[in-house]
């Protein structure tokens, strides 16, 4: 890289002096730094796979010419700038790590500090890097949707990114690529947090699908029998049910962190390492985590370290129970078990109530995203033929839990909230294999009759409180609704295999 000046792997120390530096960055209460940002969310609309050949995609595609452009701008820019560069792995395990590389400018310090405490360290003398992410927060590209593009060519492994401030264009640059490098070594990289429970002596390894926003981390570090956390944000799934870690740190949702439901996680934001990111603070420096002014979408990078308990991927056992979360506010009950290609075909669906984490264009929309994973960058019906594929080489069973409401939205009064106390009853009752499951007729899924520690028998079968309250009609109207929806959705993947298909019909 050829620039104005480079300042290669500085210190966690040395970068947070840069941050400092920054005039939208700002010291809290708890000594930490907070930086305010122009934009808010990820740039899904923004990002395109570098490719002459569209089929290869679901997503949106530039040409290798139109990319090659790019490239020569964003080279010409950055050779009159200040750049940070930061190496690590994505994962620590030394046959199936990938090295990476971030090269930012430094007027921007704060997210190479965070993206410092993602990676795990790569070392005295790191090798030359399989993926890269090269960032330009203060160039435009116009004719971009808002002059902004994130450009990711698979082939070479890099990733530009132009025009964004947001820290999660990093996080996501590298983790993106590494979706096809362990798609490729016959895994599924998936959106989904990990943890160990204790059962009996021994250990019970979960692992949390879920889309930013529906409760995955809090289910992560929820804890239940002394569990312990292992990933907060993204793990290889491999045959045979090994997993893989991804990140040596969290990049956690800050909107009402409560320190009464969630110490472990409130914990690590408050100490003065941590990097906040839009958290809302006033002139005094006090922190608001429930003030929404700003965004919803208020971040903090914190490294396992900074948890007071975590366990190390490479000492887990091997995948027991997956729970796909799903933020429905009618329907879907509080839990569900799911037969393999029910599984594969909810992993699919990805249904949850948009939240700020994928801005305006998505927040309180009702949403369909495959796998809950809006980075894998191939198509889709892959990924859910590759999940049905590792169902089938290990055990597992697999949940669909509602961390939203059931019988309607927040201000309507009929409804009910699913709490953080019933997810983590539910979560310890799988675990302990204490729930008592019958036939849902309508769905075709197992439903749960008693769960110790879920007291309200209609958050667990939502039928009864439409029948309860005279709404059946409207509990049918949405029965048709979502199955007539959810088979129409499924079409659209021609590569799925037909069992997928067909088990939700």
């Amino acid at each position: 890289m050829n620039a104005k000046q480079i300042h290669d792997n500085p210190t966690a120390e040395e970068l947070r002096a840069f941050t400092e530096e920054m005039a939208t960055c700002r010291v809290t209460e708890f000594d930490n730094v907070n930086v305010q940002t122009q934009v808010t969310s990820r740039s899904t609309g923004s990002t395109y796979l570098v490719t002459d050949d569209p089929s290869v995609t679901d997503g949106r595609t530039m040409s290798r010419e139109e990319y090659e452009r790019i490239a020569r701008m964003q080279d010409e820019y950055i050779a009159r700038q200040e750049m940070v560069v930061i190496d690590g792995y994505i994962g620590n395990v030394e046959d199936f790590r990938t090295r990476a590389r971030l090269s930012i400018e430094r007027a921007n310090a704060n997210v190479a500090g965070m993206q410092q405490k993602l990676y795990y360290e790569a070392g005295a003398n790191p090798a030359d890097p399989d993926v890269q992410i090269v960032y330009t927060p203060n160039l435009a590209a116009r004719g971009y949707p808002d002059d902004r593009v994130i450009a990711v060519d698979l082939e070479n492994g890099v990733t530009r990114v132009l025009n964004s401030d947001y820290f999660g264009e990093s996080k996501k640059g590298g983790l993106r690529m590494w979706n096809k490098i362990v798609y490729d070594r016959g895994g599924l990289a998936l959106h989904a947090g990990c943890k160990s429970v204790p059962v009996d002596g021994g250990e019970k390894v979960f692992l949390i699908i879920g889309l930013s926003g529906t409760g995955k981390t809090t289910t992560t570090f929820t804890t239940q029998n002394d569990s312990l956390p292992v990933q907060d944000d993204f793990v290889a799934l491999m045959p045979g049910g090994t997993v893989y870690a991804s990140e040596d740190g969290c990049f956690a949702k800050t909107f009402s962190l409560d320190p009464d439901f969630e110490p472990n996680i409130y914990n690590a934001v408050v100490k003065p390492t941590s990097y906040l990111e839009n958290v809302y603070q006033d002139e005094r420096r006090r922190v608001n985590f429930f003030e929404e002014t700003y965004t919803k979408n208020g971040r903090a990078v914190f490294s396992l370290a900074d948890l007071a308990r975590s366990k190390d991927a490479r000492e887990l056992s091997r995948v027991d129970y997956l729970l796909i979360l799903n933020w429905n506010e009618n329907i879907v009950p509080s839990v569900a078990r799911l037969t393999q290609a029910q599984a594969a075909a909810y992993f699919m669906l990805g249904e949850t109530t948009g939240t700020s984490a994928g801005g305006k264009a998505e927040e309180g929309k009702f949403l369909r995203v495959p796998g809950t994973n809006p980075f894998f960058p191939l198509r889709h019906g892959l990924q859910g033929n590759r999940f049905l594929e590792l169902l089938g080489s290990h055990p597992i069973e697999v949940f669909l839990m509602n961390t939203g409401r059931v019988g309607g939205k927040a201000d309507d009064e009929r409804s009910k909230k699913v709490k953080i106390p019933h997810s983590s009853a539910i979560v310890r009752a799988i675990a302990e294999q204490s729930i008592k499951w019958d036939e849902d007729g309508t769905f075709g899924y197992q439903v749960a009759t008693e769960v110790p520690g879920v007291e309200d028998p209609e958050l667990l079968a939502p039928r009864r409180l439409y029948e309860r309250q005279g709404r059946l009609d409207e509990y049918d109207a949405l029965t048709e609704r979502f199955k007539r929806e959810r088979a129409e959705t499924l079409a659209k993947y021609p590569d799925l295999t037909d069992d997928i298909v067909r088990a939700v019909s």
